[in-house]
């Protein structure tokens, strides 16, 4: 019990030094790899205004979010993620929605993510612990890294009145009844640790 109420207490200290070096108005959470055998990369998270969208380069797993951007009701969320070069092994990154105390020890969001072998998952995280809406499943939507290392993939969360399509370069991928999930509230972004990704066109429009 000491161990997570340390994990907690360090987490909630960090958001506030890496958000004053974010975007103006955006907060950064990492967590760290709780995994010896996949520990984090040594360094600090940038996260940067590049171009018209954001440069996240993460040696840990990070949510990063503005608060001013919610989301309710009916609505599609997107964002286009480049992968710059893949990382020493499969790890993912891409929307989150859903979210409420992003900043507190009650942290709640569901996000919708890619990886560099293709695969894609729905998982939701309540506090410290994490479970599987949808399990990491392969499509062939999903691009992975070229020649040059590159991979982009256009992400959709799809909230309708009565399901929720989720949505890889235009494939739906995944659909599932919106009882099944809260969908509304914060929405932003997600990269977990050894990756670097450019984000852009992060938008949420009511439908």
């Amino acid at each position: 019990m000491k161990r997570h109420v340390f994990r907690v207490v360090f987490a909630l200290l960090l958001v506030a030094p890496l958000a004053a070096q974010s975007p103006k108005g955006w907060k950064v959470r990492p967590d760290s790899s709780a995994s010896a055998s996949d520990p984090d990369a040594a360094g600090n998270i940038k996260f940067v205004t590049m171009g018209t969208g954001f440069h996240a380069t993460n040696p840990r797993a990070a949510v990063y979010w503005n608060p001013a951007n919610t989301a309710t009701g009916n609505y599609t969320l997107k964002g286009t993620f480049t992968l710059m070069k893949p990382s020493g092994h499969t790890n993912y990154y891409g929307l989150v929605f859903g979210g409420s105390d992003l900043e507190g020890p009650k942290q709640s969001y569901l996000y919708f993510l890619v990886a560099q072998d293709g695969t894609w998952l729905v998982k939701r995280r309540t506090g410290e612990e994490t479970d599987d809406v949808a399990p990491k499943t392969a499509n062939a939507a999903v691009k992975k890294p070229d020649a040059s290392g590159k991979s982009t993939n256009a992400l959709e969360v799809r909230v309708g009145a009565d399901k929720v399509d989720f949505v890889v370069n235009g494939t739906t991928v995944h659909s599932m009844p919106k009882a099944r999930l809260k969908t509304d509230g914060i929405y932003g972004m997600r990269v977990n640790h050894l990756l670097e990704v450019h984000i852009d066109g992060l938008a949420a429009t009511k439908t």
